[in-house]
């Protein structure tokens, strides 16, 4: 089989990483070899369910595994006639079709871009609405249709209510599958028509090998740096890789690590710099989450946890997701995260 390669593309796609395949262009799924046995067992048994919801942190294969699973069934149908590893080599022309987004078979809904150009914050009802005529329509050939929601943590309530509907009524021979990040965020309705596979951070093993293939000419030390920023995500690790992944990560360690009063010359600066950039701010806000949630670790393994220092980890986490969404002034919430880490320093939290 050969790697899966990263293409042009003349529309912005806010989940593809730099320099790399989008999902639907991938085709090795790195360390869920039992997630993606389960899922193989149920499409060549026959009894596929009508809906799956692929559960598990960013970047460790969910929306690879998803276009997987609509390979395969596109493909095969719910059969045994093809490979047990459910793996469609990139020359098939159901892969081209996929790739190309041109199989009448598959839908993919997620944000769009809203009358100013910007993506939307949330997964709206319209979006969601799309399912009813797609499942309506007549499969080629008593073909299976499959539909992905990329990411269902994203919907708001109407368009959560509009795909309990769907699901209340699955169409036969259709499989929804919804990728989520933090499914606890999903009505409990929701989950319980879906059938759960849960995809986990991947160990430092399996990390090393997927970056020695995936970045050849970077460094060991590279590699050993990401796999430690990582924490189980190769496709953080991919972000942390391009372009100022790894400054931006050493500018939350530092933020985090600072002592005394705020530096607002210097945090200015980097509020500018961030503010330059493309997503520089959701990818700072990640992992400045990421170096609070390290810290909370480390001292509850000192038995030194306070609950001070989750409350700042939420807070952070959601100052940063309600900046990018509305696209708030960068300047203003790298100095708010400022001040909190140095307010719960100040309190002893970190």
């Amino acid at each position: 089989m050969r790697p899966a390669r990263a293409r042009e593309s003349d529309e912005e796609e806010p989940d593809r990483i730099a320099g790399q395949p989008h999902p639907r262009e991938t085709y090795a799924l790195w360390g869920q070899g039992q997630t993606l046995a389960r899922a193989a067992r149920a499409l060549r048994s026959g009894r596929p369910p009508q809906a799956w919801l692929l559960a598990g942190p960013p970047g460790v294969g969910k929306a690879t595994l998803a276009y997987r699973i609509a390979r395969y069934l596109l493909r095969y149908g719910a059969t045994e006639k093809g490979p047990e590893d459910l793996a469609l080599p990139a020359n098939d022309p159901v892969s081209r079709q996929v790739e190309a987004q041109a199989h009448p078979g598959l839908l993919v809904l997620k944000r769009q871009l809203n009358d100013r150009g910007k993506l939307k914050t949330v997964l709206d009802v319209d979006e969601i609405r799309r399912l009813g005529g797609f499942f309506g329509m007549t499969a080629e050939a008593g073909g299976w249709r499959v539909a992905i929601v990329d990411a269902a943590d994203e919907m708001n309530d109407n368009a959560a209510n509009a795909l309990l509907k769907i699901l209340e009524e699955p169409p036969p021979r259709g499989l929804l599958i919804l990728i989520s990040h933090a499914q606890g965020r999903l009505l409990p309705t929701i989950r319980s028509r879906t059938q759960r596979l849960d995809l986990r951070p991947l160990d430092d093993t399996t990390m090393r090998r997927a970056l020695e293939q995936l970045l050849p000419d970077a460094s060991a030390n590279d590699h050993t740096q990401l796999i430690q920023l990582a924490e189980g995500s190769l496709g953080l690790a991919l972000q942390l890789s391009s372009g100022e992944g790894l400054k931006l990560a050493a500018d939350a360690e530092s933020l985090l690590s600072a002592r005394g009063n705020p530096d607002y010359v210097a945090l200015s600066a980097l509020a500018d710099r961030i503010a330059r950039g493309t997503d520089t701010l959701a990818h700072f806000g990640d992992f400045l989450s990421q170096a609070i949630s390290r810290r909370i670790r480390e001292r509850a393994l000192q038995n030194q946890s306070d609950e001070r220092a989750t409350t700042l980890w939420e807070q952070t986490a959601a100052l940063f997701e309600r900046a990018t969404g509305l696209h708030l002034d960068p300047r203003q919430t790298v100095l708010s995260s400022a001040r909190d880490i140095a307010e719960a320093r100040r309190r002893g939290a970190l």
